[in-house]
């Protein structure tokens, strides 16, 4: 079971605000955290955070979970006061309307909710097309431009509002489960490992700016240099209506976290994974990934240096990349048994060479 304060920990990861490329806040937690039980943090130029146990170890595990979000950035106040924005990552333009948002200043976050022409002004064919996000703006209440550029300066990052909710009694509901779940693991794994006597050094490291182009887990592999790495993200939950299971494969909610068949996976690590869930009686679930390479910080982290030994473990999740994803505690229970136990189980020893036991 999760702890109470570990829970505590999770809702105060979810509930900071960080656009990729603006992840102070959440770093931030997360390094206060990591602080209590690691032999070493600190945070690089780039914004990623790394906690070290047994750092002098030769053969180094890598963990990465990245805990930057989708967001907006202002580029235009307008005469009315209003703010023109562009997405910073994959925003789906069906969600955007009427949401509420915060301007990550300087100085404070600003409310603001986004808005468009009402349903009762568009032509019929106008309301069967989703707006696109330059027909949108974001209203913080000024009156003018000059009331709302004393508050808001172009640049200024923008966030879906802080949200954090159990629901039922495994569910959790936050705008930032992807990924601070997955950083959460991460940071839960270090934790678990703390308590143990390790073979291996253990490099838990929260990325930045996942969501433009893995760039974090690009410069913080090159710095750590693993010979292993584990990289937790979310994945789709395919146990909702209208997800085409012969394309995604069946992942539910509460059954485990999946483990992922795909280029991006080392092939010895993946069946050492399963082999040690097998023995701890833990539950996953199989899946081969709706790409053959690509999406997760693994595949960055992979062709580091001369190339790392690579694992994706993901916590299902539904309507990834809204304002409300969910996902289920036990998968994320799960995933840190998983990783935990296959690094301790660590020698330093092995090989991870494909057809060479």
């Amino acid at each position: 079971m999760i702890s109470k304060e570990s829970l505590k920990f999770m809702k105060d990861l979810m509930m900071c605000s960080g656009p990729s490329g603006y992840e102070a806040e959440t770093a931030g937690v997360f390094r206060s955290y990591l602080s209590g039980f690691s032999d070493k943090v600190y945070t690089d130029v780039m914004g990623n955070t790394v906690g070290v146990l047994n750092p002098n170890a030769k053969f180094k595990v890598m963990l990465a979970g990245h805990y930057d979000e989708i967001g907006f950035q202002v580029v235009y106040i307008s005469e009315e006061g209003l703010l023109y924005f562009r997405p910073n990552g994959g925003i789906d333009k069906l969600t955007v309307p009427g949401l509420e948002v915060e301007v990550l200043t300087a100085k404070k976050r600003i409310r603001g909710v986004i808005g468009k022409k009402p349903i009762h002004l568009l032509t019929a064919k106008e309301r069967e097309i989703p707006p696109e996000l330059s027909d949108l703006w974001i209203d913080i209440g000024a009156e003018n431009r000059d009331e709302a550029a004393k508050l808001v300066r172009v640049g200024d990052p923008v966030a879906f509002v802080s949200n954090f909710r159990r629901m039922g009694t495994n569910r959790i509901m936050s705008k930032g489960m992807d990924n601070k779940v997955g950083a959460f693991v991460v940071a839960e794994v270090l934790r678990e490992l703390s308590k143990r006597k390790l073979n291996v050094g253990v490099y838990a490291v929260g990325t930045v700016q996942e969501e433009l182009g893995l760039r974090g887990a690009t410069t913080s592999s090159f710095d750590i240099a693993p010979n292993v790495a584990f990289a937790v993200d979310v994945g789709f939950a395919t146990d909702i209506p209208d997800v085409p299971k012969k394309l995604l494969g069946e992942s539910k909610l509460g059954s485990g976290p999946k483990l992922t068949c795909s280029a991006d996976n080392n092939i010895v690590l993946g069946r050492i994974i399963r082999e040690v869930a097998d023995k701890n009686k833990i539950q996953y679930q199989e899946t081969a990934a709706h790409r053959a390479s690509g999406g997760t910080d693994t595949a960055q982290i992979q062709l580091s240096r001369s190339g790392v030994a690579t694992a994706l473990v993901s916590v299902p999740n539904r309507y990834m990349h809204s304002p409300v994803e969910v996902c289920d505690l036990r998968d994320v229970e799960g995933a840190i048994a998983i990783i935990t136990e296959t690094i301790a189980a660590m020698t330093g020893k092995e090989s991870f060479i494909p057809g060479i036991d």
